[in-house]
């Protein structure tokens, strides 16, 4: 017969005595039995969750930041589908919270706004780490103005090359001055030239053989102010493809994050709803119940953090990634699959070749030196010559007849040709200046010092960059696999406990201080794996991409 009927019919205190504690028993085995039998599950779907996020990369999420499926390796954490608890309570508990039914996924509490455009309602794509550094390269503002920058530089050592080669340009003019009517056509009014009208047609040759130019100072100057444009640029790239990697990775581990939370969400609020069943046929104290539903509320505070995490990393994601903000995209995780770590020597003779930084400090003391040198030639004589070729002539024609003798003494007309040439050549010698051209000197040397010094400094801070950037992914990978493991270890020990747990030498909280601890270092490992990307591209500003 079923002790609780057997109970209500039996009238004997010391029967009725016995009977309620064989309840107690059977209810304690019951509750026992229910809760070994979700810690078994919890373990056992994290341990394969794990398994497999470790594996391989799993399918990128869809683009809905409050959305179970929203990271990699979201599986819950072992909360197996129950009955749904009932919802009477006795007297003596606290004002019971809301919580989702048994066998249903925890969802954030708090709905988060998300942008609103034409595209997000369209299936998301899906973007890979190359192709959002490709999108940040040509909508990033900063990066844009640098390279805008660098066209600039080029344009000014084509314009510094030019300035040495000769000029050719081309005029006409005709000088108009009054005259005393059609009799006296020759005579005018304040003539300077050499009639009343004088047409102009000319080609001018020029060439302007200054120091600077003929000492190549002003067009090494532009070439060297050139490189250095090209470097800051090299600089602007790699820093932003920091700025993406991080960006890139901070979201997938937060995505990684939100399921991680969201399963421990889920295991507290089945532990929850055990504690008020155990309540309610009297087989724990209230305190239980109280430390469960405190348990449950730091669980779905944590949850709706990381939804708020993982929304935010999207945004900062999307900033970059277009014209307009559009969260309507999905990310691939890579994470277990990142890039090998060079040898030290390797790593030092790409940095030695194609460091920005030090290609920056060398081309500015090579600017530095075209200066002094250009500073130096002030001294020199300065030349230059003119060539012009063409008419200037009291008629726009190529041939005219000389008004003062229109003929030849043997009566014929007398025309002359109108096309000629005329050559200016100088030379201009500084003699005196009270000192300016010297004190420009003294300045031009004064900065070729200053850029020796911190052509040097650069170069220990490249030895610097380098060995910190590198021991840094040293440590890093390192971290990983130290974090891989406990990871590992967190969920033998979960599953060990759960063992424990289901022979009755341990409690139930100590199975939620084991998820407790998967859940920490599921995320610390997450953690450790983007620090390791970042590293390996914080690594690739100082040696380039390998």
């Amino acid at each position: 017969m079923n002790p609780e009927r057997q109970l209500s019919r039996d009238h004997d205190p010391a029967k009725r005595a016995h009977i309620r504690c064989k309840c107690r028993r059977l209810w304690r085995l019951r509750l026992m039995s229910c809760a070994a039998l979700a810690a078994a599950s919890f373990a056992l779907i994290a341990t394969l969750s794990f398994a497999q996020s470790t594996a391989k990369p799993a399918e990128p999420s869809e683009n809905a930041p409050l959305s179970a499926t929203a990271a990699v390796g979201n599986e819950p954490l072992g909360v197996p589908p129950g009955k749904a608890a009932t919802q009477a309570q006795s007297a003596q508990q606290v004002p019971h919270v809301s919580v989702a039914p048994d066998g249903e996924q925890s969802q954030p509490e708090v709905q988060l706004l998300q942008p609103t455009g034409p595209s997000q309602g369209t299936v998301p794509v899906t973007i890979t780490l190359q192709d959002a550094l490709e999108q940040a390269r040509k909508y990033d503002a900063q990066f844009q103005s640098v390279l805008y920058d660098a066209k600039s530089a080029r344009e000014d050592s084509v314009q510094a090359r030019n300035a040495i080669l000769p000029t050719i340009s081309g005029t006409s003019q005709a000088l108009l001055t009054q005259g005393y009517g059609p009799n006296r056509p020759t005579i005018g009014r304040f003539v300077t030239q050499d009639g009343v009208h004088v047409y102009r047609a000319w080609g001018v040759f020029n060439e302007d053989l200054s120091p600077a130019n003929y000492l190549l100072a002003t067009y090494n100057h532009g070439r060297a102010a050139e490189a250095i444009a090209k470097a800051k640029a090299e600089i602007a790239r790699r820093g932003l493809t920091v700025t993406v990697t991080n960006l890139y990775y901070g979201l997938i581990v937060a995505q990684r994050k939100y399921a991680t939370a969201q399963a421990a969400s889920d295991a507290a609020r089945h532990f929850y709803q055990i504690t008020q069943d155990a309540e309610r046929v009297g087989q724990v104290a209230h305190s239980d119940v109280i430390q469960a539903e405190v348990q449950y509320n730091q669980q779905q505070q944590a949850f709706d953090d990381a939804a708020l995490a993982m929304n935010n990393a999207r945004l900062d994601l999307a900033v970059l990634l277009g014209p307009q903000l559009n969260v309507n995209f999905t990310v691939v995780d890579d994470l277990d699959s990142p890039v090998a770590l060079p040898p030290f020597t390797d790593a030092q003779q790409m940095a030695a070749h194609e460091n920005p930084d030090l290609a920056v400090a060398m081309q500015t003391l090579r600017q530095s030196k075209t200066d002094v040198l250009a500073a130096k030639g002030a001294f020199l004589p300065d030349f230059y010559v003119s060539a012009d070729y063409g008419i200037e002539a009291n008629y726009f024609a190529l041939h005219s007849v000389n008004v003062e003798f229109p003929t030849t003494p043997n009566g014929q007309p007398q025309i002359l040709p109108n096309l000629g040439y005329f050559i200016t050549a100088g030379v201009n010698v500084p003699v005196w200046d009270w000192g300016t051209l010297r004190s420009k000197l003294h300045q031009a040397e004064y900065k070729r010092d200053q850029a020796r010094l911190q052509s040097n400094e650069a170069q220990r801070q490249l030895l610097d960059n380098l060995y910190g950037s590198y021991n840094e992914a040293l440590v890093a990978r390192h971290s990983v696999a130290m974090a891989r493991h406990t990871a590992e270890l967190a969920a033998e020990s979960l599953r060990l406990i759960n063992l424990r747990y289901q022979a009755g030498e341990t409690a139930a909280l100590d199975v939620v201080s084991a998820q407790n601890t998967l859940t920490q270092a599921r995320n610390a490992y997450a953690d450790a794996e983007l620090r390791y990307r970042t590293a390996i591209a914080t690594l690739q500003t100082v040696t380039g991409s390998f």
